[in-house]
């Protein structure tokens, strides 16, 4: 069984729903989980917020935000999870930041990502990453990454 099948398979045993905010990785996440069949009694969508703007405008994080900690950081990682989980009534946000490359991004080295949960109002955080590899294996690991993050938050609570 792969990952994705694992994470929906638990996320419909325990009916926990589950939405996404995705920079980096494009829409990557929800397209993986997308490929699970019954996928849709958990996940409805998302939100992919490639530029700053569009994570002001669908997520409504407040500019300053962005401007003091940089777009690859831990608070706009925690404000893009916790904002989708609110948005879309889900009960777990999962978000992605950072530099897939080849380029750094406010000084960040490619590679460099942080991904953010949000489950419930109580169990919020982000996780910061180094990947290597081109930009593809980047974003494929940082959706890796997530799923292993989601399946840990709904095993732990």
């Amino acid at each position: 069984m792969t990952l994705e099948e694992t994470l929906v398979n638990e996320l419909l045993s325990r009916h926990i729903t589950i939405t996404a905010a995705e920079s980096l990785t494009a829409g990557e996440f929800q397209s993986t989980l997308g490929n699970v069949p019954g996928v849709s009694e958990v996940f409805e969508g998302g939100f992919v917020t490639y530029s700053n703007q569009v994570k002001e405008q669908l997520l409504q994080i407040p500019s300053e935000v962005i401007d003091e900690n940089g777009v690859v950081s831990e608070p706009t990682a925690i404000w893009m999870a916790n904002q989708a989980r609110s948005i879309m009534n889900k009960d777990l946000g999962v978000s992605f930041t950072g530099v897939a490359g080849p380029d750094t991004l406010e000084g960040d080295p490619a590679g460099t990502v942080w991904i953010g949960i949000a489950y419930g109002t109580q169990h919020t955080y982000a996780k910061q990453f180094h990947f290597t590899g081109d930009r593809n294996q980047i974003r494929a690991a940082a959706v890796k990454a997530g799923l292993e993050m989601a399946l840990d938050m709904i095993h732990r609570y």
